[in-house]
């Protein structure tokens, strides 16, 4: 049990609300699984890859008829899309992409990995919009301080 005042972490919160079931946290929430993303003060909603609709009301879900094309990990009794997923998916669908979320898991990825986006395997159909955004996410933590 918590004591007063104590609260969730993103992570807790969004562990809390899948875990154990047959469901795969993906999009924005994903990345804040991942720590790549801070989330948004009083979020509520949750993206989840599901193989049908469920009856949850804070739950985004993204139905698909199975799990077999979804790159995700499990981590304890919770399964998330990986990142590579999880930014390609964005890329993808980028008109109803969270652009915010995207631009900042991309620059904490840079700044992790010594201003890099080596190790990020972008799918050939992604990557003229994942140039574009990527420039964004370089400059991104310097717009911010301005």
């Amino acid at each position: 049990m918590r004591a007063s005042g104590d609260y969730l972490s993103n992570r807790e919160w969004l562990r809390d609300a899948v875990s154990g079931k047959d469901l795969i946290l993906c999009h924005a929430s994903a990345l804040e699984y991942h720590e790549l993303f801070v989330g948004y003060l009083n979020e509520r909603e949750i993206d989840v890859y599901a193989k049908k609709k469920g009856q949850e009301e804070n739950l985004i879900y993204h139905v698909v008829d199975n799990f077999d094309n979804i790159d995700y990990i499990q981590d304890g009794n919770v399964m998330v899309t990986t990142i590579d997923q999880t930014i390609n998916d964005m890329l993808h669908d980028f008109d109803n992409t969270d652009v915010q979320a995207l631009t900042e898991a991309l620059a904490e990825y840079y700044y992790a990995h010594n201003n890099s986006f080596d190790g990020l395997n972008i799918k050939p159909e992604n990557l003229t919009r994942f140039n574009e955004v990527k420039e964004w996410a370089v400059n991104y933590y310097d717009e911010v301080t301005v």
